[in-house]
């Protein structure tokens, strides 16, 4: 931190000028984006079972039968930012039994490591206010193998590698489509739409392409009475040749129009469920979800409405014999404008061309000129990864749990107090949220989004910004100052990153939104004081947290209950809530440079992170501390109900964290914060034993400081762990467990004899569902922290601390070489070795071939040994940090 900040102006391109015309979620360039989701089925929103099993309640083969209640899905899709009219397409093969109308996957408990998307899609580009976007999709000339799929995949132990799409041998020789669909807007609410069809295969074959049109059901349930029809526009309301068009009337869009090119066929039905084919019910309406689908790949005639009205509607485009390496192509037009001789006119390819150039403009000016084209694409492609996975999040809890008037009813079980997020019944959200991955995880969760705020703040820091503080208010955090986690459990505990990731999002802004400071400041006072009063079970500063987000990493499920009487005090809990503790102290001290009464409230935070400090780095809250001396790392400790601690002596991420812990003080404290300046005196000469985490040492003529968790000899002792090749370090970032644990180790607990091994890849064990591993692979989002806050050290230590790299090499680096190691580390995933990225493994993305090479893949984490990426295949929510360390260094 300098003295005083260098302000980072707002580059001059059309696209940021955007920008700056719709600063706020409700600006008029933000109405129309990529915010239906990926997938809808199997949420815990669309889950009306008395079990609870929301992969069972609603699975993936009613998905084209049934109305959903609370969101829509679809491929490669837009709506409006409230979800109420909706645009996507459909394909079909000739070959398979239903419309390719979403994206199929695995259910948890189907696949051998949790759920899995079975497709091949890709973000290709996109600018924040949607102006351009570009997706493509990979369709199968074959019958697309479901059943196939799911045995395959349920033959597989955990032991076994997942069987996916392309396993099945189903796209060899390139015998698939390529369907990329462009959205490139005219104005805010006039997009022109291109799809286009290539067939990659060495022979002729024919498709089917049918963009949707379709209305959300918000009528069925009894609490919304908008509603609102489709309509085939014919003369004399329509005078335009050469093209179709449907009319849409709702009551709060009013009126749009979509025209289609050509003289497809339009196809009408209603979103209502198929209550008849699945339960043997009556309908409501004669023409429900699923009869576009049962029209054109069943024949059924009547299955669509001959008044050709509804509420949902297709275009139905044959292409028959499409030649090796031939393209289609279709335009079509949503707009408030009545259709006219124009829509498809010069305008049309006017527009996509003048948003492409705008679009590389605005990366131009984004992404460091200096950067290698290996390096620009990547770094493109992670945003528009980013950008696409932008969704619309309907759900409010108190509906769900008490139930609609008409349609699903809430089962009793949703009023029992232990009920899925019973206590979350405040919680109403109907927001654009960014979302970790568009189909594994179609819901948010606080620590990704926070993350996710990061890259995001370098294409559009309004909406970076908007999700940090949407987090905080009222409809989503609870009364208690809790912030959501996810879906399936509100209340689980997520790490508390956000007002780090908030720092950091005023930093790369420019250092200039004060406001933005305080109204998310003044909510994480909330929040913090909820961590206090409910995670520090003993008032001894030493703190429990759950999982907190870290899944299987420890010995057993640190979400579940602990046996009467017993304690877990965590390493990682406390080493969040001082790392906290901390990220407050910074935002207070920016605050109180521009308001002295902020000035107090950074005492507060320095004066609590000295407790935590004492109470880490001496005995805990049983004498106990979490720093075992002999091993020279930290430990969580099972505190059992006669009192005795026993520490769970196993070398994970949960040790590293402490490191977190370390934030300098800017020289012009002592003039500017009187206040802190004088506790600060006061505890000096009252409390020394209080002040050892503070380090002082001159450098010229200026005293540097640094507030600091771990002290220099410890820290040196914990380093040289984390940078042994034989524990934590690998070639692409930092481990989530040691390494040395290849065999397994076992430790008795409590009479109990537990088991835990380093597992370089995906998770052997069933715990969290499977398809989350932290014991081995490198996860992005401690590897970017651990880099960040070893800068910190850098900067305060300078050349006058390092530490060998790899450990035993004798070569000693300096700490800000050792932050650029692991950053690099983490870059070169996705950069090319002997021509394949080492993110892509062995599977089919690490061909030569320039069809596949060209897109690279944005994994969940990475194999600890070999760098393959594995969990959710485009989790471009936080491993699109890559395109934040490929920047060059903002000003501190």
């Amino acid at each position: 931190m300098t003295t005083n900040p260098v302000s980072v102006p707002t580059p001059s391109t059309v696209e940021h000028n955007r920008l700056a015309e719709s600063p706020g979620v409700s600006g008029p360039w933000r109405q129309w984006g990529p915010y239906l989701a990926g997938r809808q089925w199997g949420t815990v929103r669309e889950d009306y079972s008395e079990d609870g099993n929301a992969w069972a309640s609603f699975p993936f083969d009613q998905a084209h039968k049934r109305a959903y209640r609370w969101g829509e899905d679809g491929i490669g899709g837009i709506c409006d930012r409230f979800g109420f009219l909706n645009f996507s397409f459909a394909l079909w093969n000739r070959k398979d039994p239903i419309l390719k109308e979403r994206l199929f996957g695995l259910a948890n408990e189907e696949g051998n490591h949790g759920e899995d998307v079975k497709e091949y899609f890709w973000a290709v580009d996109g600018t924040p206010t949607h102006s351009w976007m570009q997706w493509l999709y990979r369709y199968p000339h074959a019958e697309y193998p479901y059943a196939h799929l799911r045995e395959e995949n349920a033959r597989r132990g955990r032991d076994d590698r997942e069987y996916e799409l392309a396993d099945t041998g189903i796209l060899d020789e390139n015998r698939f489509f390529d369907v990329q669909v462009t959205y490139a807007k005219a104005s805010p609410d006039d997009i022109c739409i291109t799809i286009s069809i290539t067939n990659h295969g060495p022979e002729a074959a024919s498709v089917d392409l049918l963009p949707h049109l379709w209305l959300r059901n918000t009528w069925s349930w009894g609490r919304d009475e908008r509603g609102g029809t489709l309509a085939q526009l014919s003369p004399p309301d329509l005078m335009a040749g050469g093209l179709e068009a449907i009319a849409v009337d709702h009551g709060f869009l009013g009126r749009y129009y979509l025209s289609a090119e050509g003289t497809p066929a339009v196809l009408f039905c209603d979103n209502e469920t198929n209550a008849e084919a699945l339960w043997g019910q009556e309908n409501i309406s004669s023409y429900p979800k699923d009869g576009i689908g049962r029209r054109v790949v069943d024949g059924e005639l009547d299955a669509v409405n001959p008044e050709q009205t509804g509420t949902k509607a297709a275009f139905w485009y044959r292409f028959d014999d499409i030649a090796p390496g031939a393209t289609e192509s279709v335009r079509l037009r949503l707009s408030p404008n009545r259709p006219n001789e124009q829509t498809f006119g010069a305008g049309f390819d006017a527009v996509n061309v003048d948003r492409q150039v705008e679009a590389d403009e605005f990366y131009g000016a984004v992404i460091g000129a200096d950067l290698t084209d290996v390096d620009r694409h990547v770094a493109r492609r992670a945003y528009a990864g980013l950008l696409w996975t932008k969704q619309l999040y309907r759900y409010d809890v108190e509906e769900w749990i008490e139930g609609d008037k008409v349609g699903a009813p809430a089962p009793d079980s949703r009023q029992d107090p232990g009920g899925r997020n019973a206590h979350w019944r405040h919680l109403a959200l109907a927001d654009v949220i960014s979302m970790p991955d568009e189909w594994e995880y179609p819901w948010f969760a606080a620590w990704d989004l926070a993350f996710h705020a990061i890259p995001l703040a370098h294409v559009d820091a309004d909406f970076a910004k908007e999700q940090l503080v949407l987090m905080c208010r009222e409809w989503a955090m609870h009364p208690n100052g809790q912030l959501p986690a996810y879906e399936w459990e509100f209340g689980d505990v997520n790490p508390p990153v956000h007002a780090w990731a908030a720092w950091h999002v005023y930093r790369i802004d420019g250092y200039r939104d004060r406001e933005f400071l305080v109204r998310v400041f003044t909510k994480l006072l909330l929040n913090f004081a909820w961590w206090v009063n409910r995670k520090d079970s003993e008032g001894s500063n030493i703190f429990e947290g759950g999982f907190l987000g870290m899944d299987n990493i420890g010995l057993f499920n640190r979400s579940a209950p602990l046996p009467p009487g017993f304690r877990l005090e965590q390493s990682d809990a406390t080493s969040w809530m001082a790392f906290y503790c901390q990220q407050m102290f910074k935002i207070a001290l920016e605050l109180a440079r521009h308001d002295s009464a902020w000035d107090d409230v950074a005492t507060k935070f320095f004066s609590h992170f000295l407790s935590i400090a004492k109470a880490v780095n001496s005995f805990g809250s049983q004498h106990i501390s979490l720093w075992h001396e002999e091993d020279g790392f930290f430990y969580d400790v099972l505190v059992q109900p006669q009192g005795d601690a026993v520490p769970m002596r196993v070398r994970s991420m949960v040790g590293l964290l402490p490191i977190l812990g370390a934030t300098e003080i800017p020289p012009w404290v002592e003039e500017e914060c009187p206040d802190l300046t004088a506790r600060l005196r006061w505890v000096q000469r009252r409390r020394p034993e209080m002040v050892s985490p503070l380090l002082a040492r001159r450098e010229g003529g200026e005293v540097r400081m640094l507030l600091t968790l771990v002290q220099p000899e410890r820290l040196k002792r914990i380093l040289s762990r984390m940078f042994d090749s034989e524990e934590f370090l690998s070639q692409f970032g930092i481990r989530s467990l040691s390494a040395s644990y290849r065999e397994p180790v076992t430790f008795d607990v409590d009479g109990r004899s537990l088991s835990i091994e380093y597992e370089p890849g995906e998770s052997r064990t069933g715990m969290f569902g499977g398809n989350s591993n932290w014991r081995g692979p490198v996860w992005f989002p401690v590897n970017v922290l651990l880099a960040d806050k070893l800068r910190a050290y850098g900067r305060y230590y300078g050349d006058s601390f390092t530490i060998e790299i790899p450990t035993g090499s004798g070569n000693h680096r300096t700490l800000t070489d050792a932050a650029d190691l692991i950053d690099n580390g983490l870059a070169g995933l996705f950069r090319p070795v002997d021509g394949k990225r080492p993110a892509d493994g062995d599977r089919i993305e690490s061909s030569a071939d320039p069809l596949w090479s060209e897109h690279p893949s944005f994994n969940e984490y990475f194999d600890g040994d070999t760098g393959e990426g594995l969990g959710a295949t485009h989790q471009t929510g936080w491993t699109a940090l890559v395109a934040h360390l490929l920047r060059p260094r903002l000003p501190l």
